[in-house]
């Protein structure tokens, strides 16, 4: 669970980040969230989107994808939203506040 604090600066890293998925009309599925949960080990912070043809909104979507990929959500505005993972081997995101 992350803190109010580790949040703001994880949304202000986020800020710069382009979206890298997109949850369309198949919805969020086990192959989806394995791809999501390899980007989480890679990168620690994912920017997602849901197309307004997938059936979810942006809120239900991340946290079903949350949930199946064991992420936090940090942010969601309007169809977008941001997931955090630490990966505790190679962490890449320095200095999160405590």
């Amino acid at each position: 669970m992350l803190t109010s604090k580790q949040r703001a600066y994880l949304r202000g890293i986020a800020s710069g980040y382009e979206t890298i998925y997109q949850i369309g009309k198949s919805g969020v599925t086990e192959a989806v969230c394995r791809d999501i949960s390899e980007a989480l080990r890679k990168r620690e912070l994912i920017k997602l989107r849901v197309l307004e043809n997938s059936g979810y909104t942006a809120r239900e979507a991340s946290e079903k994808i949350a949930e199946m990929t064991d992420s936090d959500v940090v942010q969601v505005i309007g169809s977008k939203f941001v997931l955090f993972k630490r990966n505790p081997k190679e962490p890449v995101i320095e200095n999160i506040p405590r």
